[in-house]
């Protein structure tokens, strides 16, 4: 068991530019509480504040016919020097599957491929495909999963609080025994 002093840093790093994905990361902060260390919108950031923290939460949006929001646009020619060796990294991304149903969270996929090129980060928070109704996504990571939690404020906002809830232990297994900060250590890896 992990003891405190071993607790993993965690930072919410996103990009928004109508607030959706901004209040998504203060969602995410609230359901964690304390043990996130750092939260910024990447336009207030440096990319190699990106390599102070062990486990990275990446919130990002789809614009258009599959674009990338444009904060994380560019961010990301700025981050090709950086090494996220050892790191664990989730994303949680918007989407309008409705309105845009051929690249539905096309902008997480896009990330990842950027991400996973820098030290080969482990990546996390894999969420399922169910519940969504969409024709393709490059933020697919295999036929039944996202590479990360997906949210629909245009078709979905009622589902936001409990998917959010429910995405930091999806995968965890729970025993009695575990307590809240061995949880939160145990989350995402």
């Amino acid at each position: 068991m992990m003891t405190d002093e071993a607790m993993p840093s965690i930072a919410i790093f996103y990009g928004s530019s109508t607030g959706n994905t901004q209040d998504a990361a203060e969602k995410i902060k609230g359901e964690l509480g304390d043990f996130v260390s750092h939260m910024a919108d990447v336009v207030d950031s440096e990319p190699a504040d990106l390599e102070n923290y062990d486990i990275l939460l990446l919130g990002v949006s789809t614009w258009n016919i599959g674009e990338m929001q444009e904060d994380w646009d560019t961010f990301i020619p700025n981050m090709s020097d950086l090494n996220l060796s050892g790191k664990k990294v989730a994303f949680f991304a918007m989407g309008d599957q409705a309105g845009y149903p051929d690249n539905f969270l096309d902008a997480m996929g896009q990330l990842w491929k950027v991400v996973k090129e820098l030290g080969e980060p482990e990546l996390v928070g894999v969420w399922p495909t169910e519940g969504y109704e969409f024709d393709a996504s490059e933020g697919l990571f295999d036929e039944s999963h996202f590479f990360g939690l997906g949210l629909d404020e245009e078709n979905q906002s009622e589902m936001h609080d409990e998917r959010i809830s429910t995405w930091p232990v999806s995968y965890t297994h729970l025993r009695a025994h575990e307590t809240l900060r061995y949880l939160v250590c145990r989350l995402l890896l």
